[in-house]
């Protein structure tokens, strides 16, 4: 069953799937100049309930916003379980999920916090503070999320990371990072700025609810090794989960589950 809804500045396409409702939305970004899509999965009967938290999830390097959907569909029975709203931004190719400082195409901090975040809230019946908002993702999203949510702590009450990229310094080649940055060997202050294993100072103390999850055969096991550590060091509390894994789908269904569990957990103590 499909049923197509248009509105002024944005369109809304609704699909009716095993309950949870399916919406693809074009939200406009000024600060970028362009329309941007995000998929946004709602429980069922979403417009008879009360305010709804609302997580996150940011998808990986080459992906987009449907990528959660398409390769996880159980999420929608999470959303539903859990009785929350989950948004999917795109967050580009490759916009590691910040403001290049050598890029204005590349805003995509500017983009979540001023232009989507409030969209979803305008748009939706959501908990609009931190306490109903939560961030998470994979890989290139997962640093996005952390990133994000150590800087606006204000916005989001947890977060979370599955296999992220915590810390960008060991890979000066790879995923586009000098596109964002510049070479390192030129610009190792950006590298050192703008890696999240050097943001912790950032982090209020119990204001933040942090977990982590990565695979024990994944290429970025040992940079969460070393976040981990380093959060124990500081005496900051967070779930920290390994397990077999790699740095794959299969991997990341499995891990969903735990983050989002995560994300219930806070928003019913809250």
């Amino acid at each position: 069953m499909h049923k197509i809804i248009f509105f002024i500045g944005f369109y809304l396409t609704t699909v009716l799937v095993q309950g949870a409702e399916v919406d693809t939305v074009l939200t406009t970004s000024k600060s970028m100049n362009k329309a941007i899509k995000a998929v946004v999965i709602r429980p069922t009967n979403d417009d008879e309930k009360k305010e709804m938290p609302v997580v996150y999830l940011l998808h990986g390097y080459s992906g987009n916003y449907a990528d959660w959907i398409k390769k996880v569909p159980a999420i929608k029975r999470l959303a539903d379980q859990y009785q929350f709203i989950i948004v999917c931004p795109d967050g580009g190719f490759s916009s590691w999920y910040f403001d290049s400082p050598i890029d204005d195409n590349f805003k995509y901090e500017t983009y979540i916090v001023d232009e989507l975040i409030p969209f979803i809230d305008q748009k939706y019946k959501t908990v609009k503070s931190r306490e109903g908002r939560a961030i998470t993702g994979l890989s290139m999203g997962g640093h996005g999320a952390l990133y994000l949510s150590f800087r606006h702590q204000d916005l989001f009450g947890a977060a979370g990371s599955m296999s992220g990229g915590v810390d960008i310094r060991p890979f000066p080649s790879n995923w586009d990072l000098a596109k964002r940055l510049g070479m390192q060997a030129e610009h190792a202050d950006l590298w050192e700025k703008y890696t999240v294993t050097n943001m912790l100072y950032l982090l209020i103390p119990n204001r933040l609810s942090i977990i982590i999850d990565c695979g024990t055969g994944d290429f970025f096991y040992n940079v969460n090794e070393q976040l981990h550590h380093k959060l124990l060091d500081r005496n900051i509390p967070h779930d920290y989960i390994t397990r077999a894994g790699v740095h794959n789908w299969d991997y990341w269904a499995n891990s969903i589950q735990y983050q989002l569990l995560f994300m219930h957990r806070f928003f019913v103590a809250e």
